[in-house]
């Protein structure tokens, strides 16, 4: 399992991913994760100029910003996924962001089934910021039932939406989300969001997977978005947060 990795500049510690996002991200001492929600949804790299221009104006730098959430039109073909990722990648590049060649800001990129936007926007950020806040606080980036590298053969049953391949895809996604809170040194006591991205029926996974996986789900509930995955035969994605200060801005 990975370990996370110090943000020299940034006042967080990421955990290692793939080339366009890291796997979450935790508060170091001193700091705290604040997240962000915007209240119109903004093209992406426009808002991501404004999480950069907000924070700062808090103060901060573009080193402190340390997760994004985007919506899509609808989900890309593989390669397409792949294509988009490089020019991502390459603003937070422009910004001096990245860690040794190491991307280490989260993310969560999904799609709405209904009324998309036309474009990929930003929906949502978090940055970190010094704070006296005790509790750990972070950001676990979205992630489907996909193991390893970003490829099709590596789709848990991909094509498959069966009652059965649900359960399944939806096991290999919280086991995914308990490695990422493992690797961050956090735990889902800590948790205060989970979010459910997916366009299929969602109470046999709740009986079945979530509420037997992660029992916090029976305090602090579940928000399901209705929105698939931003590929192609992905089928279930979750992300979750454990943050104290929530921000809703225009």
């Amino acid at each position: 399992m990975s370990q996370s990795v110090l943000h020299p500049r940034g006042g967080y510690r990421y955990l290692p991913g793939i080339f366009p996002y890291s796997c979450g991200v935790v508060a170091s001492n001193g700091f705290e994760i604040v997240h962000v929600t915007l209240k119109s949804q903004r093209p992406w790299a426009e808002g991501m100029k404004l999480a950069r221009e907000f924070v700062i104006a808090e103060g901060l730098s573009e080193q402190n910003l340390c997760g994004f959430e985007l919506r899509c039109p609808k989900p890309h073909p593989m390669d397409g996924f792949i294509q988009f990722n490089r020019g991502y990648r390459e603003l937070l590049e422009q910004w001096d962001v990245l860690v040794d060649g190491e991307n280490p800001v989260a993310r969560t990129n999904v799609a709405p089934v209904n009324n998309p936007p036309s474009q990929t926007d930003l929906f949502a950020f978090s940055y970190a910021r010094p704070s006296n806040q005790p509790n750990a606080t972070f950001v676990i980036a979205g992630g489907g039932e996909l193991v390893g590298s970003l490829a099709v053969e590596n789709i848990i049953r991909a094509g498959d939406v069966s009652d059965s391949a649900m359960v399944e895809k939806a096991q290999c996604v919280i086991g995914l989300m308990q490695e990422r809170l493992d690797g961050l040194g956090v735990d889902q006591s800590g948790l205060t969001a989970i979010d459910v991205y997916t366009e299929h029926h969602l109470k046999p996974l709740l009986d079945e997977v979530l509420l037997q996986r992660l029992p916090i789900t029976q305090r602090i509930g579940v928000r399901w978005f209705y929105t698939r995955p931003p590929v192609e035969q992905i089928e279930f994605e979750m992300d979750m947060r454990g943050t104290v200060t929530e921000l809703l801005i225009d």
